[in-house]
């Protein structure tokens, strides 16, 4: 069985002048435990909404989205958010980091709607991302690079079975954008941790051997 699996996933949005808009429309697809994927696609083809679909965040109008075992789309919100707390990790684009809150403190944070904080944990993370001596910087008295690393750590807290990385190079310069994505995929390597990751940037999707072209499973935009 697959670590992930979709079927028949659709999802439309209403656009303003009342027109129905599909995003999605993906018959099938899978990613295998431990396995790193990465999907191509072009803005507005429904990247991002396809990974919101996958953690839960946003409900898809039909369709079968199974994580781990679990039917996603047939659980309670209240359920999706433990299972997206305890079996998935997100890096965003924008990092999405606490601004008031300390390095340690952001990874905490995240660690808190899981199994609950571990702080030698949460060291340990930021110590194997190449934090150890920013672990009681504020967000803004560290590099963009630094930032994303702290999200690096954040996403694999709660030790999740999948990652979903959502153009987790597209706010770094060109040699950050290199360190990143390396630092990601080991750091998903090392834990057993399976990676799905979405971009349009020809230099990070040549990193994975296994790259889909989202059009060619998401009929909605073909």
């Amino acid at each position: 069985m697959a670590l992930l699996e979709l079927e028949n996933v659709r999802k439309s949005y209403v656009g303003p002048d009342g027109r129905t808009q599909p995003v999605l429309d993906v018959a099938e697809f899978h990613v295998a435990a431990g396995a790193q994927v990465a999907l191509r696609g072009a803005s507005g083809t429904g990247k991002t909404t396809l990974l919101h679909v996958i953690a839960g965040i946003v409900a898809a109008d039909a369709g079968r989205v199974r994580l781990d075992g679990e039917d996603v789309t047939a659980l309670p919100e209240a359920a999706r958010d433990r299972l997206r707390a305890t079996r998935l990790g997100y890096i965003f684009q924008t990092f999405n980091l606490l601004q008031g809150y300390t390095c340690l403190e952001n990874v905490l944070l995240g660690m808190a709607f899981g199994p609950g904080p571990d702080p030698a944990r949460a060291e340990q993370l930021l110590r194997r991302v190449g934090l150890g001596d920013r672990l009681h910087h504020l967000p803004r008295q560290l590099s963009t690079g630094q930032q994303q690393r702290v999200a690096v750590a954040r996403a694999l807290a709660n030790r999740p079975k999948l990652v979903l990385a959502d153009e987790p190079t597209g706010n770094l310069d060109h040699r950050s954008a290199g360190d990143a994505l390396q630092l990601i995929r080991k750091a998903c390597d090392e834990d057993g941790t399976a990676l799905l990751l979405v971009s349009h940037d020809r230099e990070v999707l040549a990193q994975f051997p296994d790259c889909r072209d989202l059009a060619e499973i998401n009929r909605a935009a073909a």
